[in-house]
């Protein structure tokens, strides 16, 4: 080991600290808008998925809207129809009923030899 002693001028010591300084600060500049820039995108790319999701919500509640209202058809148009079917029923009752009838009373008044 040797004793050598280096003697630097209290200026250039000072000069280099600075200049280290100013290398970092513009680093950590250059850092910060990169994470700025970062941060922007990140938050359009949200707001673009966001506001995607709004119309979707809005379209599924307009088609579950529709739904509804084609359901509530359905079941006004099956309603009626059980009604009909009633008054079908009804109906064959009738004639069944009346075809017996005349054809009881025609057993009883027709002369049978």
């Amino acid at each position: 080991m040797s004793n050598e002693t280096v003697t630097y001028s209290l200026e250039s010591v000072l000069k280099e600290i600075k200049d280290s300084i100013k290398e970092v600060n513009q680093k950590i500049d250059t850092l910060q808008q990169d994470v700025n820039q970062k941060i922007d995108t990140l938050q359009r790319d949200v707001n673009q998925k966001i506001d995607t999701l709004q119309k979707d919500v809005t379209e599924i509640k307009i088609a579950q809207a529709e739904i509804k209202s084609e359901v509530k058809d359905l079941k006004e148009q099956v309603r009626d129809m059980k009604g009909t079917q009633k008054n079908q029923i009804w109906a064959l009752i009738t004639l069944l009923g009346g075809s017996l009838i005349t054809v009881s009373l025609r057993a009883l008044f027709t002369n049978n030899p």
